[in-house]
């Protein structure tokens, strides 16, 4: 994993905060390698632009007074149907679920190795934040609301 521990930690309290807020499908990708901008993303989904945009302000709030970290840029808060937030050495990346299926970021990234979160919220944990491995020992990136 070429992700340094600061962005792990970050990226493990903001994955904590998404899912305070019943946030589900949440993943950490490592891109380091493919991207070259950025160590990794952080993907959540929200079932309304109401809850995506609480999901933001949690992921905000807490990288903020815990980690004194501030978001560099912030794109589709407007909306709440997707929202991205750059911290420079880490992307999260909060969409309605619709748009989650619609985009799938999950299949763009899906050679890119998985970050354990090591969530302690149940629902997040086993809903969000793990890849199937089907039979065929490869990824199912799908996530889980659109398998459903």
């Amino acid at each position: 994993m070429t992700v340094p521990e600061t962005t792990l930690n970050a990226l493990k309290l903001a994955g904590q905060a998404a899912a305070d807020k019943q946030a589900t499908d949440i993943v950490a990708v490592d891109v380091a390698q493919q991207m070259g901008l950025t160590d990794a993303f952080l993907l959540a989904s929200a079932g309304s632009e109401r809850q995506v945009l609480s999901v933001v302000d949690e992921i905000e709030d807490a990288l903020t007074q815990q980690l004194r970290l501030d978001v560099l840029r912030r794109e589709g808060k407007a909306g709440g149907r997707w929202v991205l937030l750059d911290y420079g050495h880490f992307v999260v990346h909060v969409q309605h679920e619709e748009e989650r299926v619609f985009y799938a970021l999950d299949r763009l990234w899906k050679d890119s190795p998985l970050i354990d979160l090591g969530l302690t919220d149940g629902v997040a944990s086993h809903e969000g934040g793990s890849a199937v491995e089907p039979e065929s020992g490869t990824r199912d990136w799908t996530p889980n609301s659109a398998r459903d």
